[in-house]
């Protein structure tokens, strides 16, 4: 074994005792699960739409991949989305606390939005899973005045000695947050702090009502915590 092996092999065993002591005090420092054959990361309209955007950030494009390769390692330990923050312990040769601010989005910004999205709600099944016409797509996901933040909207802290505006370790935490965008994909409105219902104005009272006819194709999912709607009301 070379002494970089010896090295790297140091610092993973390392990594893993921290861990340890960590988690005996309490801390989940789950770790986030990557799809390991596919060549996609994300399954979703939600989650494929934020790795698109990541993808127009050109002056970052040299750490994205290194970042895609820590999440499909399993590196990215308890991915935390909250209004303007995305938070995570990322294992690289030690564990390093890394923090992405994520500016609100404007309010007359949001407006727009919804203005533009008026009509284009067929139902209220069709919003929760993404199925959603094309027209509402491209309002949602347009590079510049969709939901997605911009880079001069995104400041990144994290405790690695990395200096870099975008190291490998809040990249990583960027592509993750897309893969809990497939299953939560009403954390990108609490990341933006705007309220998803606000698109659901313009969905008629019959197909709201419609929504009780495919219980059975959706048996077992919890709508509710699925987009982040109280049904009940």
């Amino acid at each position: 074994m070379s002494w970089n092996q010896e090295e790297t092999q140091e610092a993973a065993e390392r990594v893993q005792r921290e861990i340890a002591k960590r988690r005996a005090r309490g801390e989940a420092l789950l770790p986030l699960e990557a799809p390991q054959k596919s060549r996609h990361l994300c399954q979703s309209f939600w989650g494929q739409a934020w790795c698109r955007h990541l993808a127009h950030y050109q002056h970052y494009e040299a750490r994205l991949p290194a970042g895609r390769s820590y999440l499909r390692q399993g590196k990215v330990l308890d991915l935390t989305v909250e209004p303007g923050t995305i938070s995570a312990v990322v294992a690289g040769t030690e564990l390093y606390e890394t923090l992405i601010h994520i500016r609100p989005l404007a309010a007359d910004h949001w407006q727009e939005i919804v203005q533009a999205s008026q009509g284009q709600v067929n139902s209220l099944l069709d919003l929760l899973t993404g199925k959603l016409g094309d027209g509402l797509m491209q309002v949602l996901s347009h590079p510049e005045d969709g939901l997605f933040p911009q880079p001069g909207e995104i400041r990144f802290d994290c405790s690695c000695p990395d200096h870099a505006d975008l190291c490998k370790h809040a990249a990583a935490v960027l592509y993750g947050t897309g893969i809990l965008l497939d299953s939560q994909p009403q954390l990108l409105f609490t990341l933006r702090g705007v309220d998803q219902a606000d698109l659901l104005a313009t969905a008629s009272e019959t197909s709201a009502a419609g929504l009780g006819q495919t219980d059975r194709e959706l048996q077992g999912t919890d709508l509710s915590a699925l987009f982040g709607i109280d049904l009940t009301e």
